[in-house]
């Protein structure tokens, strides 16, 4: 039986991304869960696209939508630029795609259009890039850009009193839905951490790989956890979203 492993956001880190699948020596047996943000950050942005499009034609690969990959997607499906993004890598999406042919951009449409917003495993185990806010689940949620933009299932997380436990009455109502969630987005070095790290039962597996950390994976019933170097030192001459 394969294993199940997560991998954080990769923004573009085609290099670290390459150099973590040899370091976990993936086998076609392995569940390959993807939390998103593919693009935006260092200058392989398009190609890391690719590279997943042939990896799941050997794998079992579940790619979720990040933010990033929803303002490339747009971007790319129907021109629209927003400020925002250009000041938050998607400058290097629009050059990573320059030289792309239009049969090219058609396949990556394809990739984006099936992304999943989330993804939720046969142990009661939920994947998804950034969070949910509704207190039934993510099926009841109004709007699905919280999918891939909420931060407040995080930082519910992280402030969360040690002393409060599951089966209290004043327990958070979102943390009870899943055994274990699993989600990117907010990098850890925000709070000073380098490795994926755990809070209430939220994995973040976001260790900066955009700016000066590493990209990480994780073996979700292990927690054998793998890593990069740090992305930048493999784009020596890059400035990613720094």
């Amino acid at each position: 039986m394969g294993r199940s492993i997560a991998i954080g956001d990769i923004h573009g880190g085609l290099k670290a991304l390459i150099q973590l699948l040899e370091k976990i020596e993936v086998t076609p047996e392995d569940k390959l869960i993807f939390l998103g943000d593919y693009v935006d950050g260092w200058s392989d942005s398009a190609n890391v696209v690719s590279y997943l499009i042939d990896l799941a034609k050997q794998n079992t690969c579940i790619f979720l939508r990040g933010n990033h990959d929803d303002l490339t997607h747009r971007w790319l499906a129907t021109g629209e630029l927003n400020e925002k993004w250009l000041e938050h890598g998607g400058q290097s999406s629009i050059d990573a795609y320059r030289n792309f042919s239009s049969d090219e951009i058609e396949t990556h449409l394809r990739f984006y259009n099936q992304m999943l917003d989330y993804y939720i495993d046969n142990k009661n185990r939920l994947f998804v890039h950034a969070g949910f806010t509704n207190q039934h689940g993510p099926d009841q949620e109004y709007h699905n850009t919280g999918f891939y933009w909420d931060r407040t299932l995080w930082e519910m997380a992280i402030s969360l009193d040690k002393s409060i436990k599951p089966n209290d009455t004043n327990y958070p109502k979102r943390l009870q839905i899943f055994d274990e969630i699993f989600i990117g987005h907010t990098p850890v070095t925000r709070i000073g951490e380098s490795m994926p790290i755990r809070r209430a039962n939220i994995w973040n597996l976001d260790t900066g790989a955009a700016f000066r950390g590493k990209l990480s994976a994780m073996e979700v019933n292990t927690k054998e956890i793998w890593q990069s170097e740090p992305v930048f030192k493999l784009y020596p001459s890059e400035n990613g979203r720094n």
